[in-house]
């Protein structure tokens, strides 16, 4: 059994938190069920502010000295303040200094001081992990961390709890082709253009987006300028079950996303045997292989998206190879296989 300290200033939820929350905790839970001990500081459910995750970081530094763990894991730019020492883990999920160059406004700006602590917690850790070879090739970039340095261990998936829950979700019949994209709305995610392909869609469709952020009040005004009416709908933050059930219900899944450092909706999707529908850029090429278990498109290509999401939703015998090929991917990311890598990793 190992001891692992865990040292997270992201939310303790996955309104706030997204999928930062979501691959932490379905991580301690598989090394807790294999047996291990894995302590957590994280600030409670929904609470957050720049001053808090740095008052975090100064009691993490605290209670790092009081016993003795296997690895002390920070994960992002968490673990900033943390003592130097070969026990001592950066566990990149996100680039900081990646993501804010797809910003703008206040969300850039917060982003650019937390690029600056991350940048000091990789280089200063013993070790350096990242989701995906994109992200470690962005951490050697902005970071300066050469790329042999740099161990790359994808994002884990809960397949029991997600195939429950499929099983037992409702099914609602629907006359209309069901694109589903679930994120935290920021502008990186491009959920603006998925939504101008709506409109270009000749194939009778129903946008169901899932999701919170700063870019939803724009992205309603967006649909109402477009005139799509019932075509789009803004479901915000939804629990574990309605999630499953969205899954379930849909026909394919789209995230045209531009940067994203591993993506586990997509891994969500495959396990509900969607399609996907995505753009050729970041980490997603790594996660949904083109032609495989989905289909890629430039970004920032409304019409590209458009004629995809038409093809695939009038042609059923496509989507059940995709979406079953999806179904065989995705276990490759089943956590306990996933924290048997991780723990490797920190504590070889």
């Amino acid at each position: 059994m190992s001891r692992l300290l865990f040292v997270t200033g992201t939310p303790a939820d996955v309104r706030t938190g997204s999928g930062t929350f979501v691959g932490i905790s379905v991580l301690r839970e598989a090394l807790i069920a294999a047996g291990h001990e894995v302590e957590r500081i994280a600030p409670a459910a929904g609470g957050w502010s720049l001053l808090s995750r740095l008052a975090l970081n100064v009691r993490a530094r605290r209670v790092a000295r009081t016993r003795d763990y296997a690895a002390i894991v920070g994960f992002d730019l968490d673990g900033v303040f943390l003592p130097r020492g070969p026990r001592r883990v950066a566990a990149v999920k996100g680039v900081i200094a990646d993501e804010l160059r797809f910003e703008r406004g206040l969300t850039r700006a917060s982003l650019r001081v937390a690029a600056l602590l991350e940048r000091r917690n990789v280089r200063t850790a013993a070790r350096v992990l990242a989701t995906s070879r994109y992200s470690a090739s962005r951490i050697r970039d902005e970071y300066g961390i050469a790329l042999e340095e740099i161990r790359v261990v994808p994002e884990p998936i809960d397949l029991g709890r997600w195939s429950a829950a499929l099983a037992s979700a409702r099914r609602v019949p629907s006359d209309r082709g069901t694109v589903l994209c679930v994120a935290h709305l920021y502008r990186r995610k491009r959920v603006a253009n998925l939504i101008r392909a709506a409109a270009l869609v000749e194939t009778p469709v129903h946008l169901r987006i899932v999701g919170v952020g700063p870019e939803l009040a724009a992205l309603r005004r967006l649909a109402s300028d477009l005139d799509l009416g019932d075509r789009v709908s803004f479901l915000e933050h939804v629990p574990f079950a309605r999630l499953a059930e969205e899954y379930r219900n849909a026909d394919l899944f789209c995230l045209p996303t531009v940067q994203e450092a591993f993506g586990i909706v997509f891994l969500e999707a495959m396990a509900a045997g969607l399609p996907v529908v995505a753009c050729r850029a970041a980490a997603v090429p790594e996660v949904v292989p083109d032609g495989v278990c989905g289909v890629l498109v430039p970004p920032d290509d409304a019409l590209a998206l458009a004629r995809s999401l038409d093809r695939l939703l009038s042609d059923r015998a496509e989507r059940e190879r995709l979406g079953e090929a999806g179904r065989r991917r995705v276990a490759r990311y089943d956590a306990p296989g996933v924290a048997a890598e991780f723990l490797k990793a920190v504590c070889e």
